[in-house]
């Protein structure tokens, strides 16, 4: 099992949480300052921005190897879309190893979200 953090489409809401079908909520969570949310084509993308001192907002999921799979491909990791890599959340994840889908890609002209995608 993987735990992922998801902020945007895939919570719960979303239109497409329906990948996380018979998969595990383990809770809303919050990444640690450093992170910001653009828009995109009616989804977030999530980037480092150093600056930021709120975080993102979202929920972490615990999900086996063929949902992660499905996700991956759903993320556009193999197109460079996205890429998964770690992240540190706050308490109550901060001691936990979670993984996120950070924008792999500029967003130079997008909207500045914030820290939370609306569903």
């Amino acid at each position: 099992m993987t735990l992922v953090f998801v902020y945007g489409t895939l919570k719960r809401g979303g239109a497409n949480h329906a990948f996380l079908a018979g998969q595990s909520f383990l809770g809303n969570g919050c990444t640690a300052p450093g992170f910001r949310l653009y828009g995109l084509a009616g989804y977030p993308g999530m980037i480092r921005v150093p600056d930021d001192r709120d975080g993102v907002s979202g929920e972490v999921w615990s999900v086996g190897d063929d949902c992660l799979a499905r996700l991956d491909e759903l993320e556009g990791l193999a197109e460079g879309l996205y890429r998964r890599e770690p992240i540190r959340l706050l308490p109550p994840f901060a001691d936990q190893a979670v993984e996120t889908y950070f924008y792999a890609r500029s967003v130079a002209g997008r909207p500045d979200l914030g820290s939370t995608w609306l569903i």
